[in-house]
């Protein structure tokens, strides 16, 4: 196998331009690759108006899933700057993260960005559209949210749900998530 060469079938971060995810999403599309770009809207407000715009949930990153490409093709794509990488090699993304990530940002529920967690409780969500999603409880004022996270990037995403919904697979008792755990 040529060193440059990556492995079949496995999702890959790009690290791209400042607000250059999109042109080079597209630009990589083009070019025959499986491209990822997990959006949240926003409306942005103006002294005269006000518009809703797609913005990455992940800034300057975007996924690929490669069948054995060579990554200079993709370097030399306008916009994109690196793919992430661990010793020189560039590092698979687990599909149930990419699944995790994709299932929010197709639920069209009110999502925003989240600092990467390393701890909290993990749950997985037992009803309505993001069933079966697991991620991290916080709370933030009145709401419960369940954060999903990509290790490889140290990002995250947040997601409102109902306390109802979620149940413990942290390995702790069922009572893990009464008010006073989750209080944080």
């Amino acid at each position: 196998m040529n060193e440059g060469l990556i492995g079949p079938g496995h999702w890959y971060a790009v690290y791209t331009k400042h607000q250059h995810e999109k042109n080079a999403a597209d630009l990589l599309r083009n070019r025959g690759f499986e491209v990822f770009l997990p959006l949240l809207k926003e409306t942005r407000r103006w002294k005269d108006r006000s518009k809703q715009i797609s913005l990455p949930i992940f800034p300057c990153y975007l996924f690929l899933r490669l069948i054995e490409v060579c990554k200079v093709e993709i370097l030399q794509t306008p916009g994109v700057f690196w793919m992430v990488e661990s010793v020189g090699r560039p590092c698979p993304i687990p599909d149930w993260e990419i699944e995790g990530i994709r299932k929010v940002a197709e639920a069209g529920m009110k999502i925003q960005s989240h600092p990467y967690l390393t701890c909290g409780t993990e749950v997985r969500v037992s009803r309505g559209s993001l069933a079966g999603l697991t991620g991290i409880l916080i709370r933030v004022k009145n709401e419960t949210r369940v954060v999903v996270s990509l290790k490889l990037l140290q990002k995250a995403v947040s997601v409102e749900v109902d306390r109802s919904d979620l149940e413990d697979v942290s390995g702790q008792n069922a009572r893990a998530l009464s008010s006073r755990q989750i209080r944080n």
